[in-house]
C-alpha cells in the first residue's frame, strides 16, 4: 500500500507537494518524512543520482523518479509491487506537470502546490484499488469511472 507521497524540486530540495496517502497508520511517520526530506536535500547536492531508484527503510521502500528537476517519491509497504509504485509515480508526474509545469522553477515556499492534492487523490485511489483488484488499469480510465 502507498503510505506517503512527496514531490520536491531537486535543485534546492524544496518540498512542492505532499500526497493524501494512507500514512496515518504508519508508526513513526514523522521519522520517515524526515528521511524523505533528507533524501531530497542529498539529491539537491547534484551527485549524479540515478533518475529512478528504490531504497529500503525498515518495513517500507522509498521509490522515486527524477525528471525535469523534480523528484516524485512514494513510500510503500515492502509487499507493494515495485512495478505499480513506478507506474503510480509516472502517472503522478504526468498530472503534476500538466497542472503546474510553468510554476515549478518559481515556487518560493514549501508546499506551494498543496492544491494538487485533489488530482493526486484520484491517482492514488486508482493504485490502491489495483492492488485489491489484482488488475492493472490506467489511472485515467479509473478517473473516468469516478
Amino acid at each position: 500500500m502507498v503510505k506517503v507521497t512527496m514531490i520536491a524540486r531537486v535543485t534546492d530540495g524544496l518540498p512542492l507537494a505532499e500526497g493524501l496517502d494512507d500514512g496515518r497508520d504508519v508508526q513513526d511517520v514523522d521519522y520517515y518524512k524526515q528521511q524523505i526530506k533528507a533524501l531530497f536535500k542529498n539529491l539537491s547536492k547534484g551527485q549524479n543520482d540515478p533518475s529512478r531508484m528504490s531504497v529500503e527503510s525498515g518495513p517500507y521502500v522509498f521509490h522515486y523518479i527524477i525528471e525535469g528537476h523534480v523528484c516524485y517519491l512514494t513510500m510503500c509497504d515492502r509487499a507493494y509491487p515495485k512495478k505499480l509504485a513506478f507506474q503510480y509515480l509516472e502517472d503522478l508526474k504526468t498530472e503534476f506537470e500538466r497542472v503546474n509545469w510553468n510554476q515549478i522553477e518559481t515556487a518560493a515556499r514549501p508546499y506551494a502546490f498543496i492544491k494538487f492534492g485533489m488530482s493526486h487523490l484520484s491517482i492514488w485511489l486508482g493504485y490502491t484499488s489495483k492492488l485489491f483488484l489484482g488488475v492493472e488499469i490506467n489511472s485515467t480510465d479509473y478517473c473516468r469511472v469516478l
